[in-house]
């Protein structure tokens, strides 16, 4: 701003943030209980505090002017005047320059000091004391944005839930090491949006990107003074502005562009957002933004004592979701990404810290409802991680109807059955075709399952086969962080090895546990990088690492090509045949008067299995008929669904099964579409005749397509 504002109008309480109408920019800001609000803006680079507007229109609860001179690109922040008695749950402190919680952008590093702190750090009172420096030295400013943007046809691309495949990738890390991508778009959005990367996402064949969290957020002091940075991002300051770090060109069309890029490759765009705490943490934390305009209203604090905060989170506070403006902000937020961004859906960060109302998880309360009702929130895609660190948190299965869920039971069936452990195979089954026991009783489809063997937080599936503990010492925090429940087996030596057997069977593990996650019903999500053997050499909680240990290394060696090319080729047969993506649960009987039923269960002498033959504890080996004739579905078009006969065969036992194929009716024979024991997990080929025999090597899985069904 290279001229002083002289003009203030008294402006509207709504929108909230900083809007610009083309003539002026309105400023809008809910403090129920600040007294006195100072509207600071900065000269043009941001450096220097030019002018202070006290904000005196004040209408149910929300701080208001309108500047009729001011412009696009002006950069601002507030000073909120108010009690300071953490006591009583008040930390005003108008010596805090803080980020308006409606942004739209937000440039700018935090350099961290004491000052960021509302109190004296050290002082024997603690955050009882007073801190009267200045913090806007070492802060962040709010930037005014011009909302306009050529979007022209784009259109979302609307995939079905049923057809949904989820790639999990790191803005940042995804294209930091990509030889094709220009050096200076590394690492950003506009990486993210070159036809390199667009080209391998199609080719690859994946159907969505859920990119980690986007939202601006800081890196924590103490993350800092180790030389390391919070890179994950789970750690939000700003839930209406794209991360400044990720752009390129520092404008937020940058990150429209990308969006547009990914819809006109038929990709959708899914985020992971965080808004069960923020980035100022516990009652000893910093005072950058919602602590410093109203601590009492954004905050759940605790009845017992307001000084501290009620944590689901495990990262100090909990937004308070009880109170009306805090989830205004929330649903404006998500209503902004859809309709101003472009976003196709969500997926929440600790979802149960949403759902509490005094203190349990509701799953019919207010969050819920709120979203269910909204026109456009409720349209998109909504991923749900449905667990946090408070009790009764673990809510897998419970959320409601229009909900996705990250089903963390698959994730862990999957890897204790290929590891060998016994007496899984009931559970297997349950997870493999859609978690019929978690979700048909709310009278949820498949697609409510969100299945997943890695995500970003834990092993790689390369770590998986290769380490049986953690190995997180770069994190210097001793290996203490991290889970230490992964369910992995190294396979026989703990790390890297020349072992070519080892080296084979790791690679045999792999295969089994990325053709079982793209032919199970439900939602697969693939984690970026899995497909090309990348490794965080056994670091499971790399959260702090923003360098080559979390970056995705584009020159796979032979494994890598080899799941590459298996992972391709799973996605086209999954996507190919209907009969891997059902609309709606098996039920295990005759369809249509028919005498075939949808689903069979088969041990390794062809027959049926019994009730009895589920619980045994030594069973490793399950075959599963897939009836192509037994879809009871319709297209969008109302025609019946119709695809081929599979069987699926699975042996997690370390020997070689001869497993009987059953003997039906119409004799069929059956194609060999796929063994994982054969060049890292393509075809076979070959055909078995009607009640054949198949030799099911150890610890592999087969695909067989009957050939006269269809």
């Amino acid at each position: 701003m290279s001229q002083p504002i002289t003009v203030v109008w008294p402006g509207k309480p709504y929108p909230r943030g900083a809007t610009w109408d083309g003539l002026g920019v309105n400023f809008a800001l809910y403090s129920e209980h600040g007294e006195k609000v100072e509207l600071c803006i900065f000269a043009d680079k941001g450096r220097r505090e030019v002018q202070r507007i006290t904000l005196t229109e004040y209408t149910d609860q929300v701080w208001h002017c309108y500047l009729p001179e001011a412009r696009p690109g002006l950069l601002y922040g507030y000073r909120v005047h108010g009690p300071y008695r953490p006591d009583e749950g008040h930390r005003f402190n108008p010596n805090k320059l803080l980020l308006d919680p409606y942004a739209r952008s937000i440039v700018g590093a935090l350099n961290w000091s004491d000052a960021h702190f509302g109190y004296r750090v050290g002082h024997e009172r603690a955050d009882v004391s007073f801190d009267r420096r200045d913090s806007a030295p070492g802060m962040p400013r709010c930037r005014v944005v011009d909302p306009a943007f050529t979007w022209g046809d784009d259109r979302r691309p609307g995939v079905p839930w049923h057809e949904t495949i989820i790639y999990e990738l790191h803005v940042r890390g995804y294209t930091m090491l990509h030889p094709a991508v220009p050096p200076q778009l590394r690492g950003t959005y506009a990486g993210l949006a070159t036809t390199p990367v667009i080209e391998y996402l199609k080719e690859l064949g994946v159907t969505a990107v859920e990119l980690m969290p986007v939202h601006t957020f800081i890196d924590d002091r103490h993350l800092v003074q180790k030389g390391l940075s919070n890179y994950w991002g789970y750690n939000s300051i700003g839930y209406f502005a794209p991360h400044g770090a990720y752009s390129a060109n520092g404008d937020i069309t940058e990150f429209k562009t990308m969006v547009k890029a990914l819809h006109s490759a038929g990709l959708e765009v899914i985020l992971d957002v965080v808004y069960n705490h923020t980035a100022e943490g516990n009652h000893l934390g910093p005072t950058l933004s919602f602590r410093g305009i109203d601590n009492a209203s954004y905050y759940r604090l605790n009845p017992e004592g307001r000084r501290y905060y009620v944590d689901y989170t495990g990262c100090g506070n909990t937004l308070n979701m009880l109170q009306p403006n805090v989830l205004q902000l929330i649903m404006d937020s998500l209503r902004y990404w859809v309709t101003e961004m472009h976003v196709d859906g969500f997926r929440f960060d600790l979802a149960s810290a949403l759902a509490r109302e005094l203190h349990e998880v509701d799953r019919l309360g207010t969050f819920f409802d709120t979203i269910r009702q909204d026109p456009v929130v409720s349209q998109v895609k909504l991923i749900a991680e449905p667990w946090d660190l408070g009790e009764g948190g673990y809510q897998v299965g419970n959320f409601p109807a229009g909900w996705a869920e990250w089903n963390d039971k698959y994730r862990d069936t999957m890897r204790a059955y290929w590891k060998g452990d016994g007496g899984l195979i009931g559970e297997f089954a349950q997870r493999l075709t859609g978690s019929s026991d978690l979700y048909e009783p709310g009278r949820r489809r498949p697609h409510a399952s969100i299945n997943f063997i890695t995500a970003h937080d834990g092993l790689t599936l390369h770590d998986l086969v290769t380490y049986n503990g953690k190995h997180n010492e770069a994190n210097l925090e001793n290996n203490r962080d991290g889970s230490d429940n992964n369910l992995s087996w190294n396979c026989g030596t703990e790390g890297e090895t020349d072992d070519g057997p080892i080296n084979a069977l790791r690679l045999l593990q792999q295969c089994n546990m990325l053709a079982t996650l793209l032919l199970s019903q439900g939602v697969p999500m693939i984690v970026a990088g899995d497909e090309l053997d990348r490794s965080q050499s056994g670091n499971n909680n790399p959260y702090c690492q923003d360098n080559e240990l979390s970056w995705l290394t584009w020159n796979p060696g032979e494994r890598g090509h080899h799941l590459l090319a298996l992972v391709r080729r799973l996605i086209r047969l999954r996507r190919s045949h209907p009969v891997f993506q059902r609309r709606r649960f098996f039920q295990g009987r005759p369809i249509r008067g028919s005498g075939v039923k949808d689903i069979v269960w088969l041990k390794p002498d062809g027959g049926e299995m019994t009730d009895s033959e589920w619980q045994q504890s030594h069973a490793r080996c399950l075959g599963v008929y897939l009836s192509g004739d037994g879809l009871t579905e319709n297209d969008e078009r109302g025609r019946p669904v119709a695809d081929y006969t599979f069987m699926l065969l699975f042996n997690a036992h370390h020997e070689t099964i001869d497993f009987h194929l059953p003997a039906l009716p119409e004799n069929p024979r059956w194609l060999v579409v796929l063994d994982t024991t054969y060049q890292g997990g393509l075809t076979r080929g070959g055909v078995v005749g009607p009640g054949g025999t198949y030799a099911l090597h150890g610890r592999s899985l087969a695909l067989l397509q009957q050939q006269n069904s269809a």
